[in-house]
């Protein structure tokens, strides 16, 4: 691709796949405002993800090149059409009728505070992007993210963000977002809760024209399509209509990558286990479709698994996140995704989001898993291959994938990964020992970053574990709507130190390293969901059939599961067990 750099389109499909997206915008917006950052060439390119355009005013619009479909109720205060084309005159201009004319007004939803303060509401008064409200005169601390802890709980977001659109930060285009009308969010009853009601959305002519009409706007402005992000919830009906989109994907777009998140909240325990019996069921049959249909396939969730009782969900050393909230769980899920991520987006890179897939998807392994350490354990002062000697047992990163691990990853048998570490500098990257001192490991005789972590990871796993390494200087900005669920020991910039803050400021960015992987624990993933099911009798859930999928495509699938275990499974001992 040499200096090109392909863009990127993003479908978010679900109320808790927007969640995660919402937080992934955010983070970006924030790298955007910042203004520290100006004078200096990002690693990363915004142009992949984001898209400019003109108001009708002719000013200058960056908004995300994305495609969202959530259900009736899940907008609040954010308008379907969005703010940023509309014609103010023309909408306030008296009409040619000279008869009587009777006007009625709906209130509009109360605006949340937060994105008061944020600036939003002037601005989408003005037809303006956040970033250029950050430009014409908004303070530098909202702009770069730097909201002090104090600010942050007094507006108490863990109890005011009901729907993610409670804190989107960046404005969309009109041709964003589509609202499912037939189906509530939120309610008792009407609900997308099978795969086969979510199936049928994108067979209803009128709901596809529309997808085609918003895909092709923003297709065909771009120079080079790398592909498709694809988000979509797992567990509800959205998997369906998941399953139908990466079809569609598939037969119309050839040779473009499609990543597919199948996102997931953190369930409860005691869920009502009919509900819960339907949620496994929508999870298999759209980890089967999506993962055939995609170049890539990777369930993200907190949970430990994907069955009935999911057990204690990851945890992570530095952080005290409540795993009930959508709003707390989906920010960990975004600030790992815009890691990951990163490869493929980068100006300078010959690596393009499919190249990223096949460096992955041999043997017909799609489906993998992710990783992710946040923040990044490195202590203020030391250097890269210090932190990392710290963690020669095991990589200190916890699951984000329900492969049962219970957040801890251990040394597993890895096939192969994509390795992201993010905000280190290029002086702490080794250890720059004087010309003549010997080095004390391995890793402090390296000359670079790079060559650090390859040879870190070539420690930790066997030699047929083919690991491809990526290190950027830049950190991940966090934004204000970011949650401050960090530990006391973790400074501002996203360092550890070994005293607790005496004044917490608050963390504006992080450290992070993520892995991509094809490893065992998704073998025991998958393997799980089959021993879930294949000894119940799914006739007794006749409601999941009622709407188009057949029994037989339900058995169909868990075989197809069992079938895609095996090509994970490495020991005689399981391959005894898959037979």
């Amino acid at each position: 691709m040499g200096e090109q750099c392909g863009e990127v389109l993003t479908l978010q499909l679900g109320h808790y796949a927007s969640f995660v997206g919402t937080h992934w915008w955010n983070s970006q917006n924030s790298t955007f405002s910042n203004p520290l950052g100006c004078n200096v060439a990002p690693e990363i390119c915004s142009k992949v993800l984001f898209r400019h355009g003109l108001t009708l005013k002719r000013m200058d619009t960056y908004t995300p090149r994305l495609i969202i479909m959530d259900l009736k109720g899940s907008l609040s205060s954010l308008r379907e059409e969005g703010y940023l084309y509309e014609d103010k005159d023309t909408r306030s201009s008296t009409p040619a009728w000279r008869g009587c004319l009777t006007t009625h007004l709906e209130d509009p939803p109360v605006q949340k505070p937060f994105l008061e303060d944020m600036g939003m509401k002037p601005q989408r008064q003005k037809g303006e992007t956040f970033s250029e409200s950050c430009v014409s005169g908004m303070s530098s601390d909202v702009c770069s993210g730097r909201s002090t802890l104090s600010s942050m709980k007094s507006h108490n977001l863990e109890k005011s963000v009901n729907v993610w659109s409670d804190f989107l930060q960046t404005d969309l285009h009109p041709k964003s977002v589509c609202v499912v009308n037939q189906y509530n969010h939120g309610g008792e009853t009407e609900g997308l809760e099978s795969f086969s009601q979510g199936q049928s959305i994108l067979k209803d002519a009128s709901y596809l024209d529309d997808i085609e009409d918003r895909l092709h706007f923003f297709i065909e402005e771009s120079d080079y399509l790398q592909g498709f992000q694809l988000l979509c919830d797992l567990h509800n009906g959205f998997s369906g209509l998941g399953a139908q989109m990466a079809e569609f994907l598939h037969d119309e777009y050839p040779g473009r990558g499609i990543l597919t998140w199948g996102t997931c909240p953190v369930q409860s325990g005691e869920r009502n286990m009919h509900k819960a019996m339907f949620q496994v069921m929508n999870v298999i049959m759209g980890l089967v479709k999506m993962s055939s249909l995609s170049s890539l396939f990777c369930p993200l969730s907190l949970n430990s698994s994907l069955g009935r009782r999911p057990g204690p969900p990851s945890s992570f050393p530095h952080l005290l996140y409540n795993p009930a909230l959508q709003y707390h769980s989906s920010s960990i899920l975004a600030i790992a995704l815009e890691t990951i991520t990163a490869p493929y987006r980068v100006p300078a890179s010959h690596l393009s989001m499919q190249d990223m897939a096949e460096s992955l998807n041999f043997c017909g392994r799609k489906v993998v898993s992710a990783t992710a350490s946040l923040p990044f354990p490195i202590e203020v002062g030391s250097s890269l291959p210090d932190a990392l000697s710290s963690h020669l047992a095991a990589a200190p990163w916890r699951s984000i994938s329900p492969c049962g691990t219970r957040g801890s990853c251990g040394t597993t048998e890895c096939f192969s990964q994509s390795v992201v570490l993010r905000g280190i500098s290029k002086d702490k990257q080794n250890s720059n020992l004087s010309s003549g001192i010997r080095s004390s490991s391995a890793l402090h005789a390296q000359s670079n970053g790079k060559d650090v972590l390859q040879c870190y990871l070539q420690a930790l796993y066997p030699a047929y574990t083919v690991s491809i390494p990526h290190v950027f200087q830049d950190p991940c900005r966090l934004g204000p709507s970011f949650p401050q669920f960090f530990s006391p020991v973790v400074t501002r910039e996203g360092f550890t130190q070994s005293m607790q803050c005496e004044q917490p400021q608050g963390v504006d960015c992080v450290p992070m390293f993520t892995a991509l992987q094809t490893s065992k624990n998704v073998y025991h993933m998958l393997r799980g969901l089959y021993e879930e099911l294949r000894k119940v009798d799914v006739r007794r859930f006749s409601t999941f059939f009622s709407s188009g999928v057949e029994m037989d495509d339900f058995e169909e699938a868990l075989h197809q599961i069992r079938d895609l275990a095996q090509c994970y499974s490495s020991t005689e001992d399981e391959m005894e067990e898959d037979d």
